[in-house]
């Protein structure tokens, strides 16, 4: 088993948590998604931050949400998230968690769960959801139409679903009659955008081992902290973990994958 300081060399390393290892393109950023499986997209725990990694300045130094982004890489992403073989989630309690296809096949028998569970549940969710079926992925401008709903209303239906991964949005390029182009979101069921996986029991387990090995090491309490389902969760989760060899811990209080 390795040191303590050597997994906080290799989460320095692979998790690009020095300037020397700063993103420098938008292929690069892809790669990273797809070595660490997720990202959260602002740095707020040990889980593997898109703009941490990017290690530039803010568009507006002392500020507060999008002025603490990166000066020139704050779209980066947005543009991820149209990529192939990545899946833009708010995954992360509410907050942007990039997932490359293989987390996303992990993650999948827990968001269809959820996908069934808040079909039976809200009329508007079920609403909602039962729309984006018949009509596949679609603008948010279009569903308030469809559906008769006011933009407040329509991100008042979205957040919880979004929240548990039953529907995903990402920004999408749209076209405009005088030759330019604007950004819209657009929705979609999960089932409609990630492959049906093998497993059929939703297994939050196997995603926290995913995202401990993300972030290489990481505080014992963390993990409760990750994802947006507390419902799931259970006390003794990280001590199977531990006695099925999953992970370890290599000090007190901390954890990584064996």
């Amino acid at each position: 088993m390795a040191s303590i300081q050597e997994l906080e060399e290799r989460r320095a390393r692979e998790c690009r948590l020095t300037p020397a290892r700063a993103l420098e393109t938008l292929d690069e950023a892809a790669a990273f998604v797809a070595d660490r499986g997720l990202l959260t997209r602002t740095a707020d725990c040990t889980l593997p931050s898109l703009f941490e990694a990017c290690h530039e300045e803010p568009y507006s130094p002392g500020s507060r949400g999008f002025g603490s982004w990166p000066k020139t890489k704050y779209w980066w992403s947005f543009e991820l998230g149209r990529r192939p073989g990545i899946v833009e989630t708010k995954l992360h309690r509410g907050k942007t968690l990039l997932l490359s296809d293989e987390t996303a096949a992990i993650a999948d028998p827990i968001c269809r769960a959820e996908l069934r569970r808040m079909e039976t549940g809200d009329e508007g969710w079920a609403r909602l959801l039962h729309h984006l079926s018949d009509a596949g992925p679609s603008l948010a401008e279009d569903v308030e139409v469809e559906l008769d709903l006011k933009p407040k209303e329509l991100k008042q239906l979205r957040s919880p679903l979004e929240r548990c991964g039953a529907i995903v949005s990402r920004q999408v390029r749209v076209e405009t009659p005088d030759g330019g182009h604007t950004h819209a979101s657009e929705l979609a069921r999960w089932d409609h955008v990630v492959a049906g996986s093998d497993q059929t029991e939703p297994d939050l387990a196997s995603l926290v081992v995913a995202g401990v090995r993300a972030a290489v090491v990481c505080p014992e309490q963390e993990p409760a902290r990750w994802f947006s389902w507390p419902w799931r969760w259970d006390d003794g989760l990280i001590d199977r973990l531990v006695d099925e060899c999953l992970v370890y811990r290599p000090g007190p209080g901390l954890l990584a994958v064996a």
